[in-house]
């Protein structure tokens, strides 16, 4: 491929964006005004789509703009189609919302609690007590032994015990 084929294929290309962006802004001053934003960008980016899957059915001796206007229309139709299909539901003013407070307040409670025990014995306790792993897994977790492991559990959830009562 030689440097003159090369530049053809640039201008070509630059020719091609130059029509898809003249075509792109039409198609979308042509949905704007019959579609909300989201679905006429949308709407927008099938019918750029479809003229260039149906390319090959554009009779050059007919008007362009005709053809493009018919094909915006087709897309506008689907989409209002669409939309009656999968219509909004309205939400009820008053939505039953789950009150998270006494969760908060007991998890900062257990942190505190937590954080006037040893560090290994509160880093076992959060692994194995809420976290939900084997005494195994969280031996190999914290590099400490099973049995360390127990025995930190142990010791304090006997402290912890004595911290709240």
């Amino acid at each position: 491929m030689g440097p003159a084929h090369a530049r053809g294929a640039s201008r070509g290309c630059s020719r091609i964006r130059a029509v898809a962006s003249r075509t792109g802004s039409v198609a979308a001053g042509l949905l704007a005004r019959r579609l909300p934003y989201p679905a006429a960008d949308d709407a927008r980016q099938e019918v750029l789509l479809a003229i260039h899957a149906k390319r090959h059915t554009f009779a050059s001796s007919k008007p362009f703009g005709a053809w493009l206007t018919a094909i915006a229309r087709y897309k506008w139709v689907d989409r209002v189609r669409d939309a009656s299909r999968y219509s909004a539901l309205a939400l009820d003013e008053d939505i039953a919302i789950e009150d998270h407070e006494v969760v908060a307040i007991s998890a900062a409670a257990l942190d505190q609690l937590l954080g006037r025990l040893k560090p290994a014995q509160a880093r076992v306790i959060r692994l194995v007590k809420l976290n939900g792993l084997s005494i195994a897994r969280a031996s190999g977790a914290t590099g400490q032994s099973a049995a360390l492991v127990k025995i930190n559990i142990h010791r304090g959830l006997k402290k912890l015990a004595a911290l709240v009562s």
